[in-house]
């Protein structure tokens, strides 16, 4: 079917012919379309100018498809099939029949608080949705929400404007160390605990700004001995070696409670922070969007 032929053919027409070459009768097509016999006729002849193919020819009880309508007919019934599924999709949501795939930025780090939880979560009650995750720039996030190339953004994400948002959790940054770290036996605190920070070297994620823009604010920069990509190193290198890292104390204590780790507060400046679930007002109603969003307020909401 060429350009011409779309342009030209009613999305009713379609139907009309589906429907006759079901029921192989165009009275009863007329009859399960609410249409009176003279109006199938008139339709079902117009398409056949349009295709300039009879379509139907005439037998004992009725109608019999020709070659080109059985082609036609399998082309028909997928792209109806399609497009009711499509009309029919914002009318609900079942999670536990779906098998979409979410697609949601995160960081390694939001990847450790949100996934486990969020991952058990689907397998109680939609177990046939799928999740991915991906770790955008910050200047693209905003815009990959409403083109629809993410469904949502997990995390800390001050620069991220102009989306809707709903805070998940708050935190603070806090310093981790190994367990028996010279430092922690200081028992310094307040200004004092902050003002000798100069004594520890650091591990330093280059993903996560807000932990490098601490550092710079207090002129730690050249106190960075190792800078990394990946959060999921930094346990093992903070408990083999001297070196500190600055991070969300959700997850710290995640460390802590391996009784390998020491974690100390500093008074740091922008170290109080919330996570945020963010997505696009352009698919707000969309009822799959909506399940997940409440689906992570009732995990990770603080009320």
């Amino acid at each position: 079917m060429n350009a011409m032929h779309i342009e030209a053919i009613d999305l009713n027409l379609l139907r009309l012919f589906d429907a006759v070459y079901r029921a192989r009768s165009v009275s009863r097509a007329a009859e399960s379309l609410g249409l009176t016999q003279p109006a199938a006729s008139h339709g079902l002849g117009r398409l056949r100018l349009i295709l300039k193919d009879a379509l139907f020819t005439r037998v004992p009880g009725g109608v019999a498809p020709t070659p080109r309508a059985e082609r036609l007919a399998v082309a028909v019934q997928s792209a109806l099939g399609t497009l009711e599924e499509a009309l029919g999709e914002s009318d609900r949501f079942e999670p536990a029949q779906s098998r979409k795939t979410f697609r949601i930025h995160m960081s390694d780090i939001g990847e450790w608080r949100f996934l486990p939880a969020l991952m058990s979560r689907l397998a109680q009650r939609a177990p046939g949705v799928r999740m991915e995750t991906l770790l955008l720039p910050t200047a693209e996030i905003a815009g990959a929400l409403d083109s629809g190339r993410i469904d949502f953004a997990f995390g800390f994400l001050p620069q991220v404007r102009d989306t809707q948002r709903v805070q998940l959790l708050k935190d603070r940054y806090v310093v981790l160390l190994r367990k028996g770290h010279p430092f922690a036996r200081g028992g310094r605190r307040g200004k004092a605990l902050l003002e000798t920070l100069r004594d520890l070297e650091f591990v330093a994620v280059r993903t996560h700004a807000e932990t490098l823009r601490i550092l710079q604010l207090l002129n730690l920069e050249d106190r960075v001995r190792l800078t990394t990509e990946h959060f999921m190193v930094l346990p093992a290198i903070v408990r083999a070696t001297d070196l500190a890292v600055v991070m969300p104390r959700l997850i710290a204590r995640d460390f802590a409670d391996e009784a390998n780790y020491t974690i100390v507060e500093p008074a740091f400046p922008l170290r109080d922070f919330a996570a945020s679930l963010h997505w696009s007002k352009r698919f707000e109603a969309d009822p799959a969007n909506s399940w997940l969003r409440a689906q992570a307020t009732e995990l990770f909401g603080e009320g």
